[in-house]
């Protein structure tokens, strides 16, 4: 999916400014400042209002992944089908509560801090068809979850451990599922998460040993190689 225009300008500030600080940084400075930028980026991607952290923000029309989650959603809900949407942040998960609320779209959302007994009548709920559309925050849903209602699951955004998201996708896949799954991920072209996917993409292993530590693995890389991994290309309206 392609960036709205508020995404995009913000993505290149963001990119232009980091970036000269960054350059005349100490070591220790500099880690905290591309592991900032890095988060900086995919939440703009997410949604502007995710990353200017805006209290009442108005939340249709301003990001084009929600606009191709909602298209998604779309044919999902028309096929009476349960989805898992995946996101890695509490902030966007309220941000899409409160978005499908807005549409009548029925949804729950579980975090780390849902208590267990409203955890268990939330997959419950899920389970019996009472509310199709299951928000969760990737570090709650990686134990003791069996969604086997859901027939998709989406990643809105990625962990860039490959493991810690296919983790979360085997929610889905628990003893007594007995109907196909479709995982689908929703990247922004031409952004930093369109080249951490082509690296997901190009080789396990060699994703595996670059990004096992998730962005700590990234404040390691030279200017020129952090220009190159988050410079904006295409992927505009």
């Amino acid at each position: 999916m392609s960036l709205t225009q508020e995404q995009t300008g913000l993505y290149e500030a963001v990119v232009r400014e980091a970036l000269a600080e960054i350059s005349g940084s100490g070591s220790m400075a500099r880690r905290g400042l591309i592991v900032k930028l890095l988060t900086g980026l995919k939440q703009i991607c997410n949604h502007p209002a995710q990353y200017l952290k805006e209290e009442r923000p108005v939340i249709a029309g301003r990001s084009g992944k929600l606009e191709l989650l909602d298209e998604l959603l779309e044919t999902i809900l028309a096929e009476e089908a349960g989805v898992l949407v995946f996101t890695q942040y509490v902030q966007m998960a309220r941000l899409l509560e409160r978005h499908l609320a807005a549409r009548g779209t029925p949804s729950q959302f579980l975090h780390g801090g849902t208590p267990v007994a409203e955890r268990e009548a939330m997959v419950r709920r899920f389970q019996d068809g009472e509310v199709p559309v299951f928000l969760l925050s990737l570090k709650a849903a990686g134990t003791g979850l069996n969604l086997t209602r859901a027939e998709h699951v989406v990643h809105y955004d990625r962990w860039w451990n490959p493991a810690v998201e296919a983790q979360a996708t085997d929610r889905a896949y628990r003893i007594g599922q007995t109907r196909p799954v479709q995982v689908h991920r929703i990247i922004a072209e031409g952004t930093i998460e369109d080249r951490i996917a082509e690296l997901l993409a190009r080789k396990q292993g060699l994703a595996d040993a670059v990004l096992g530590s998730g962005e700590a693995a990234l404040t390691e890389l030279t200017d020129a190689e952090l220009a190159e991994l988050v410079e904006l290309r295409g992927g505009l309206r």
